[in-house]
This record gives structure tokens, C-alpha cells and sequence, in this order.
């Protein structure tokens, strides 16, 4: 089960319940695979008006990652999400939410 206290989100990957977080390992990695030049950018990039299809697969690959998967991208392509793109992009704006809140 996620964890939202522990900033997971859980997502249906080709019929497998899984667990997505967006570690510090995970937000580097992101940042990398998105060109991002900070964590201010990388925030930026999501919550602008040009979100692409590409940004929200590369958040949840980078989620998944966190939470211990070790596909790539190239895996999720081909992937069958629960809820399509709508959920995965429902995981990708929880995921951001929840790694940049302030506890309290």
C-alpha cells in the first residue's frame, strides 16, 4: 500500500500494483533525462501551461524508479497504465506534491 506520508503514490502498471516516490536519486535522474538545469526549473517545467506528454511519462518512470522499479522509459511506452493518461498524469502532479510539501 502507498504511503502518502512517505510521499508515495500508487500506480497499475501493466496489471501490477506499484509504488512510485520521487527520491532525491529519482528527482536527479529526471532532472538529467529533462535537461533541467535546477529543482526550481524541473518544479517550473510542471506547473507551466506547456506540459508535454513526454515530461509526465519521464516523472513517473522517475517515480516508479524511486519506488524500485528499474524499467526505463522505453519500458513505460509500451505499458499499460490503469486509467491511461489521465491517471498518469494524476500520479505525476500527486507525485510533485507531495516530494516538495512542507511537512506539518
Amino acid at each position: 500500500m502507498a504511503n502518502p506520508h512517505a510521499g508515495e503514490v500508487a500506480l497499475v502498471v501493466d496489471g501490477e500494483r506499484r509504488v512510485a516516490k520521487l527520491t532525491l536519486g529519482a528527482l536527479a535522474e529526471l532532472e538529467e533525462r529533462l535537461g533541467a538545469e535546477s529543482l526550481a526549473d524541473l518544479v517550473a517545467r510542471f506547473e507551466g501551461e506547456s506540459l508535454r506528454a513526454r515530461d509526465v511519462l519521464m516523472l513517473v518512470c522517475a517515480g516508479l524508479r524511486g519506488g524500485g522499479w528499474r524499467g526505463d522509459p522505453a519500458d513505460l511506452v509500451s505499458a499499460e497504465i490503469e486509467g491511461g493518461p489521465l491517471e498518469a498524469a494524476r500520479v505525476a502532479a500527486r507525485l510533485l506534491a507531495l516530494a516538495f510539501r512542507v511537512p506539518g
